[in-house]
């Protein structure tokens, strides 16, 4: 009986050892979309990507690693460096320049001619390598997202 009272004592001490600690905010992957692309005259795209932290608690991000796909054509390499701590719950952008494949361009010029009544689908996948608010390192976040790009009325070579 008196082993019996010490067990109980014991795990009593524990719990109430584990419950003094800080309280353990939950992480979860970031969303990555494109807010806007702007083609330039030499031909590249200049996109700003939105990165929005679908954690409880901040995220120190440190690069985007993934691909992004227009019009189910052959992808493009999306990879960039910065630094952006978000907090929770909110989002930050950052840009990006790539060169696009010729096809590529090409769906966006077609898009275009029907002005903002055309649109052109896109999907962004990979990695992105940040560091929640509460661990020591950062890890690699997987993200996926598709959406449609549409011409910006009023403003040449602008979507979003």
């Amino acid at each position: 009986m008196g082993r019996l009272l010490r067990c109980a004592v014991l795990l009593v001490l524990v719990a109430g050892l584990v419950a003094c600690g800080p309280p353990r905010k939950s992480v979860f992957p970031p969303t990555v979309s494109i807010q806007e692309m702007t083609t330039q005259p030499n031909g590249e795209w200049r996109i700003t990507l939105r990165i929005q932290n679908n954690s409880y608690g901040s995220m120190d991000f440190h690069t985007i690693d993934g691909t992004l796909k227009v019009a189910e054509l052959v992808p493009v390499r999306l990879h960039t460096g910065f630094d952006l701590d978000i907090p929770a719950f909110a989002a930050d952008v950052t840009q990006i320049t790539l060169l696009p494949t010729p096809e590529m361009s090409a769906a966006l010029q077609a898009a275009a001619v029907k002005g903002s009544a055309g649109s052109v689908p896109y999907s962004v996948s990979g990695t992105a390598n940040a560091k929640p608010e509460q661990e020591k390192d950062a890890r690699d976040f997987a993200f996926h997202g598709n959406d449609w790009l549409s011409p910006v009325p009023g403003i040449p070579n602008t979507w979003r």
